[in-house]
């Protein structure tokens, strides 16, 4: 099964655009361990989600012991949902392919984001493994965003519209797809119109004040579907208290019923 058959067995399943994300912060956690922070959020969000997507910073920065425990998060997670692991990696030859591996072989991921600054060769080993998807960053939620994305050629071409043609022209195997952040909701329009059928990896909804409803009229297809909303610290630290796991399962599910009847009102 490839990376876009499981996205949308289990978005069907689950009717469900939201992903979480799996991005723990000791300073706001309760004080539980680690794992046993991912496991219970897993076990209280598995039926409300579309993908979860672990972002590695958060494991690297607690060395050895945190790729540990990301590996086994990794596995908890149920085998009909995807995993997207966040290290947005990018670079050239030896050093691509074995980024790569690391992600889909070592880790077993079942998609990756990714920098295209470097171009196509940075990337082409990614693209390689066929049944995992590739979500190459176009129009980011950050505010410097604008510094280089926003950048216009002579014919008034933007910089991420350019990554977005490029996305196009080397997505042979159906398995790319494109980080837009809600908050440049415009630009997500002119993207989803450019590329109707990828899958939209969509940050910024919550704390970083992307529109939820833009986000559904502008990020999904023509069916609705193919739009990957992503929200971390909303559901993970919706409280600190003992009820950490049933307070994340409702905010989840307020989020993922607010998504549906989004799409029930644009389309």
């Amino acid at each position: 099964m490839t990376f876009i058959d499981k996205l949308q067995v289990a978005s069907r399943k689950n009717k469900s655009l939201l992903c979480v994300g799996l991005d723990p912060d000791p300073e706001l956690m309760p004080r539980v361990g680690l794992l046993t922070f991912n496991k219970a959020v897993i076990d209280a969000t598995s039926d409300l989600v579309c993908a979860y997507k672990p972002n590695l910073a958060f494991y690297e920065a607690m060395g050895i012991e945190g790729m540990r425990l990301l590996q086994k998060t990794i596995e908890y997670v149920p085998r009909h949902i995807p995993v997207i692991g966040d290290g947005k990696r990018g670079d050239i030859g030896n050093t691509a392919r074995a980024y790569a591996k690391a992600l889909f072989v070592t880790l077993g991921v079942d998609a990756a984001t990714v920098n295209p600054y470097l171009g196509f060769d940075s990337l082409e080993p990614f693209i390689e493994y066929q049944d995992k998807g590739i979500f190459i960053l176009c129009r980011t939620s950050n505010p410097g965003a604008a510094d280089f994305q926003s950048l216009s050629d002579i014919n008034g071409v933007s910089l991420y519209q350019a990554v977005a043609q490029k996305a196009k022209e080397w997505n042979v195997h159906g398995n790319i797809g494109l980080v837009v952040g809600a908050t440049y909701p415009e630009e997500m329009k002119k993207i989803r119109t450019m590329c109707p059928e990828m899958p939209l990896l969509i940050p910024g909804v919550g704390a970083q004040g992307g529109d939820l409803t833009s986000a559904v009229k502008y990020g999904t297809d023509i069916r609705g579907e193919k739009a990957i909303i992503n929200v971390s610290r909303q559901v993970l630290y919706a409280s600190k208290g003992k009820d950490f796991a049933e307070s994340a399962r409702r905010a989840a599910q307020e989020l993922r019923d607010k998504i549906n009847g989004s799409i029930s009102q644009v389309r």
